[in-house]
């Protein structure tokens, strides 16, 4: 059965509604999906509804933002997915919260670093902003784009983000957002390492690394790997007897990925206990448990 795990909608940076998720997804013929958004699950549920009532296997996401050390100490932010869990888990959520919150107001601080440098920016105007969310992005990209500071998050992260002071928050730590992802009945697993450790990409020692964050799997299948890193992450994973997932982190088209891409069965998975706490129909759940 065809396979993405890391799908974002409007309740994060992505365009696509649930509808138009589900859609998508059956137009592709991918049969079992996820939705992972950034510190939000407010699309799981209505995503769920609609998948039962399309027949699709589901499974419920989040990708939570951590910092693996505060980030004036050289701190990396990784993205950890965390799947299979209870939304109603209050820790999870209060951790989600305050990650949300502190990503708004570094998008705030960014602003004022603007007007600082001399951008002629009134940050009233900024505050009362309003943007559509099926554009994608974020608060800020908007605003600088209708205002006519850059065109879109190219050349945003090309010619304004150097200039910003305050960049990426101070994150829950990666091992916190795994135990609060276990804490919810969850699996965490490391998200793209292609596209968490630099432009130079990732070494074992890298994945090593991340074994003292107690996540139970790696997204070995990513738009940020070739072949080699690929490789490289299904075989560590299959040396420590980790779970492989794999996904497209697909926005609605704003980050410039392809939903279902890579393309990926279930097949080429390895999903433990996650085959348990698929949702959809029970016809696809076996398949799934067979062919992993």
């Amino acid at each position: 059965m065809r396979t993405d795990l890391h799908l974002h909608t409007t309740a994060s940076d992505g365009r696509w509604t649930p509808e138009q998720v589900v859609a998508g997804v059956q137009a592709t013929g991918i049969g079992l999906f996820a939705v992972t958004d950034h510190d939000s699950t407010g699309s799981v549920r209505a995503t769920e509804t609609l998948a039962r009532a399309a027949g699709l296997a589901f499974l419920r996401g989040v990708e939570v933002s951590t910092m693996t050390e505060e980030h004036d100490a050289g701190g990396r932010m990784l993205h950890v997915l965390g799947y299979g869990i209870d939304l109603d888990n209050q820790p999870l959520q209060a951790l989600i919260t305050a990650n949300d919150a502190r990503l708004r107001a570094t998008d705030d601080a960014n602003i004022r670093d603007l007007i600082d440098l001399g951008y002629t920016i009134d940050f009233e105007d900024y505050t009362n902003y309003k943007y559509n969310r099926a554009r994608g992005g974020w608060k800020s990209l908007n605003f600088l784009i209708d205002r006519g500071f850059c065109t879109g998050a190219h050349d945003f992260f090309a010619d304004l983000w150097p200039t910003m002071r305050h960049h990426w928050p101070d994150f829950a730590h990666p091992a916190k957002a795994a135990a609060a992802i276990r804490a919810a009945g969850g699996v965490p697993v490391l998200a793209h390492p292609g596209a968490s450790f630099g432009p130079d990409g990732f070494t074992e020692e890298d994945l090593n690394a991340a074994l003292a964050y107690n996540i139970a799997g790696v997204e070995c299948y990513s738009y940020a790997h070739d072949v080699a890193m690929t490789a490289l992450c299904v075989d560590w994973c299959t040396r420590h007897n980790l779970l492989i997932t794999g996904g497209s982190d697909y926005h609605g088209g704003f980050a410039g990925r392809h939903l279902g891409i890579p393309s990926v069965d279930t097949s080429r998975l390895r999903l433990g206990r996650l085959e348990d706490q698929i949702i959809g129909r029970e016809r696809q759940a076996r398949n799934v448990k067979r062919e992993t």
